[in-house]
């Protein structure tokens, strides 16, 4: 494969080291469609939705008429090769440089949903639940955070399931799961009563006993359709549990990769913020003159550049760990860690160039700056990656 370094007319404003063009041509193809796709048919549908708290459903036909769903999974989507983690992640910022809460509905269906199925379960499963989802005539979801549990979730799950000949009874709890209100398979994460090991369920939507509820009231992430999940005796055949999935140490395995991606939408909401605070600096007149000449304001875009070329250069590595096979628990939780910290400043310098119109909407800075707040939280929190990271390094657990 060959790569092309694109004119620089032609790079993102944020791509100051010209990363894109690490892609070989047929992956930037695949990029450049995605950056078509989200500015062209979803950008027009974010702001309404958002500010109602609704999930636009036209988005998942958007999604399945461009043919993106499926492509990090060999022999599935309709790049059937499968493709390079770096473009994978570099799909997943681009998303976010939109909007946060799309990239975490397509994320949680084609990264947590799917990858959950294609790693965890068997091949018969795999042949039987991916081909439809690539296509996106299934969604799916990814149930593991508990209404009681958040950072302990390895060894305080609370869901529970039971095994009655070839049924598994499922009880318990799940928060915050993505897309679970209208998600046709939601791949529910529970303990095993008799062997006290977390295992992994697909559960279809209108089983009894799931009863999936909208969580309300949300400041950010509004586009995204959080759910409060509550089972009972939901009954589960074991064709449809995860084969390859024996012990929270297998679901670490999806939740290394899933973790990487969040760190890339973090990358994708700080080029986003910033692409808007140089706009405006370079637009908004004060005392005669454009305020991007104004000492202060070049300041703060300096250093929200700085943090994202420093990022960006950390997922390339990151993702070339992935793509080798040899990245770590404590790659992705460095990654993660750093580059939402990093995005937590980029967000509050660029909605600080906008002064008071950094509140309003209209502007779109006031959506990063919410959403930022999300992903700053889940898929563990800084504090938690930091100690995975802590441990590594050395050799002693803080954990308690």
């Amino acid at each position: 494969m060959t790569t092309t370094m694109e004119p620089l007319q032609d790079q993102l404003t944020a791509d100051f080291y010209a990363y894109e063009s690490l892609l070989p041509d047929d992956e930037r193809k695949l990029l450049l469609k995605t950056r078509a796709l989200m500015r062209d048919q979803v950008r027009p549908l974010v702001n309404e939705n958002w500010a109602k708290g609704e999930f636009p459903t036209e988005l998942i036909g958007l999604f399945r008429e461009s043919g993106l769903a499926g492509l990090p999974y060999e022999g599935y989507g309709e790049h059937r090769p499968g493709v390079s983690n770096l473009l994978s992640g570099t799909m997943a910022m681009e998303m976010a440089r939109t909007d946060a809460s799309v990239s975490t509905f397509f994320g949680v269906h084609n990264g947590l949903a799917m990858y959950s199925i294609y790693s965890g379960g068997d091949q018969e499963q795999r042949d039987r639940r991916l081909p439809e989802m690539a296509a996106m005539d299934r969604i799916g979801a990814f149930a593991m955070t508990e209404p009681l549990g958040g950072s302990d979730v390895a060894g305080g799950m609370r869901t529970t399931a039971r095994r009655e000949g070839d049924t598994w009874v499922l009880n318990g709890a799940k928060k915050w799961i993505g897309n679970a209100t209208f998600a046709d398979y939601v791949v529910v994460w529970a303990r095993d009563v008799d062997d006290n090991h977390v295992k992994g369920f697909v559960v279809e939507k209108g089983t009894p006993g799931f009863d999936p509820v909208k969580i309300e009231n949300k400041i950010a992430f509004r586009i995204v359709e959080n759910a409060e999940i509550t089972l009972t005796d939901v009954r589960v055949p074991e064709a449809d549990r995860l084969q390859n999935i024996n012990s929270f140490r297998d679901v670490a395995e999806i939740l290394r990769a899933t973790r990487a991606g969040v760190a890339w939408q973090a990358l994708g909401v700080m080029i986003g913020a910033y692409e808007l605070a140089l706009d405006y600096a370079r637009e908004r007149r004060q005392f005669g003159r454009p305020i991007g000449g104004f000492q202060l304001v070049q300041d703060l875009l300096v250093k929200s550049l700085g943090n994202i070329t420093a990022s960006w250069g950390m997922m390339v590595q990151l993702a070339r760990l992935q793509d080798a096979g040899i990245f770590r628990d404590e790659h992705s939780s460095l990654a993660k860690a750093f580059v939402t910290s990093r995005m937590r400043e980029v967000v509050a310098w660029s909605r600080e160039i906008f002064g008071g119109n950094g509140i309003l909407l209209d502007h779109d800075i006031a959506r990063f700056f919410a959403d930022a707040e999300a992903i700053y939280s889940f898929e563990g929190t800084r504090e938690m990656n930091t100690l995975i990271v802590g441990k590594s390094i050395t050799g002693e657990s803080a954990f308690v």
